[in-house]
């Protein structure tokens, strides 16, 4: 019960960060409280709306009602498994747009510029797209793309180009402005996870083993992390001789970090918790992507609608398991766009997924016939909100309450959304296929019907960040510093989605890696990886026009 690291939570991060450790000879101990990520609703890719929906790999988390969408509470999902939230995600690989890292840096995460994070990326990478200097093509994470065979995905592209906007040909390179293909974390037909690609190599190395149980506080003797205390049907101790480092998601690390002392102040005493370090930003700065799905009839029966049958599933389900071969080894979202909403925006802030079938993303309520949607939503919501102790029972989940839609821009900016997938769709490369318009309908057009509609129909597109924020240590709404540090606490960092300043474009899969390979070389007191000395494609029309 004792090793020279103890890193809480198996997800994109921590898997990450503890196989790099194992790697430089370091011994570690990986504490999950979930169980293992074997079985196919987890390794298919297209079994993806499962995993997220079962009590046995999510955790459940529920937002508290949220006040600018009618009271609404939506669901959290968080990966309670080995491989964390990588188990149970869409697989969708995104990096972020180069600037939203250079803006880490401006806001106080130095050395979190793009220049420096992106050898990081570099060294992560396994792409299956052709060289570029600006991907890897040697690391433990497969990255590829879907056989996008259906029609339907060359008809989105299409209709960017013909709506004016870019086409890009890798939105995780050079340039991400664009339409183009979508990448996903698959390999071989199988969904590669974080266990996949870091936490398995790391324990048939030796050096890293799993500890299953539920962390309930970092241990701390005279300002210093010695370790975690872990409920396994009693509480014990799991020892750390040199750090401790929380890689628990961006809901579990500030719940943990609270319930150990370090948090606001006034928050922990009412819950009777002695404060150890009083960083208001424990639990603040909480973020997240809205997305809306924009759905169209289909005038032919092209979309996968006709494979959303329990025969059809039956028959994609055993040609995965015999062969890995078929529709179940995709995760179906193989077309997607970044683009600008409108003059003066200098790098994309509106994302979308494409996909050939008009249902819900937790597969629950398809539309009967054949259908196609757009998701899409804005990428940098000003809302923010915060996680918060219900009590000081570990047991018990925290309050999350995101604040969603709580600012004026983004009722503008999913306005413009709609109006904006409504152009799209209704250019001369869907005629042959776009009939009418399921969701939101054909009559609202008006603003306050689009905020009706936006209102009772927006979804999290499952991207929480930004509780455990990183900054300057003298800055007091930062948690931890620019190597992961906890700021106030000796031998504590954290390395996950938590720390992101802001939140970056796209899917948080990919930056919450490349976070964990970064915090190693900081924990290992490594010189950091040559900086990456080139710059983005820019709009040279970004002034003047928003495509």
């Amino acid at each position: 019960m004792e090793a020279d690291y103890v890193v809480v939570g198996s997800g994109s991060a921590g898997s990450a960060l503890a196989c790099r450790l194992g790697e430089a000879g370091r011994s570690v101990i990986v504490v999950e409280y979930g169980g293992t990520d074997w079985g196919p609703f987890i390794q298919m890719p297209a079994a993806l709306s499962y995993p997220m929906n079962m009590a046995r790999y999510d955790w459940g988390f529920r937002t508290e009602p949220e006040p600018h969408l009618g009271g609404r509470v939506l669901a959290t999902p968080r990966g309670k498994v080995l491989g964390g939230s990588s188990s149970i995600n869409g697989m969708v690989y995104v990096r972020g747009h180069p600037r939203d890292f250079d803006h880490w840096a401006e806001a106080g995460a130095e050395g979190w510029a793009w220049a420096d994070v992106a050898p990081y990326f570099n060294r992560m990478e396994n792409w299956h797209g052709g060289h570029s200097d600006w991907r890897g093509d040697a690391g433990p994470l497969h990255v590829t793309r879907g056989p996008r065979r259906n029609p339907l995905y060359h008809s989105f592209v299409e209709a960017g180009a013909q709506a004016g906007f870019e086409l890009t040909f890798d939105y995780n390179g050079a340039k991400q402005e664009g339409f183009g293909p979508m990448e996903q974390t698959v390999w071989k037909g199988r969904r590669w996870s974080a266990a996949n690609a870091y936490l398995r190599p790391a324990l048939a190395g030796g050096n890293v083993r799993v500890l299953s149980g539920l962390a309930t506080r970092v241990v701390l003797e005279e300002g210093r992390a010695v370790g975690v205390e872990v409920l396994r049907g009693a509480p014990e101790t799991v020892r750390a001789r040199r750090e401790v480092v929380l890689s628990a998601s961006t809901i579990n690390t500030p719940k943990l970090l609270m319930l150990s002392g370090i948090g606001p102040g006034a928050h922990l005493a009412e819950h009777g918790i002695a404060v150890v370090a009083d960083r208001p930003g424990v639990g603040a700065n909480l973020q997240d992507h809205l997305e809306l799905y924009i759905q169209m009839r289909s005038l032919k029966p092209v979309t996968l609608y006709s494979q959303y049958n329990y025969p059809a599933m039956a028959r994609i389900g055993l040609q995965w398991l015999l062969a890995k071969v078929g529709l179940g080894t995709s995760n179906q979202f193989e077309s997607a766009a970044f683009v600008r909403s409108g003059p003066g925006v200098e790098y994309p802030d509106i994302q979308y997924h494409f996909l050939p079938l008009a249902v819900r993303y937790d597969g629950r309520s398809a539309v009967r016939g054949h259908g196609f949607q757009a998701h899409v939503g804005p990428m940098r919501s000003p809302s923010r909100g915060t996680v918060r102790l219900r009590s000081a029972d570990p047991a018990e989940p925290p309050a999350i309450l995101f604040n969603y839609m709580s600012c004026e821009q983004d009722w503008i900016d999913f306005r413009h959304c709609i109006r904006l997938t409504r152009e799209i769709f209704s250019q001369p490369a869907f005629s042959p296929y776009a009939g009418d318009e399921i969701q939101p309908g054909g009559g609202g057009v008006a603003d306050d019907e689009l905020d009706g509609f936006v209102r009772e129909h927006v979804e999290s597109a499952y991207h929480p960040c930004g509780t455990a924020r990183m900054g300057r240590r003298d800055d007091p709404g930062a948690v931890v510093d620019a190597e992961g540090r906890v700021i106030g606490v000796d031998g504590l960092r954290v390395a996950d989605s938590s720390i992101f300043p802001r939140i970056t474009n796209g899917n948080l899969n990919a930056p919450s890696i490349m976070v964990g390979e970064k915090i190693a070389d900081h924990v290992l007191g490594r010189t950091p990886l040559p900086r990456f000395e080139r710059e983005p494609w820019i709009n040279p029309r970004w002034r003047t026009s928003d495509r």
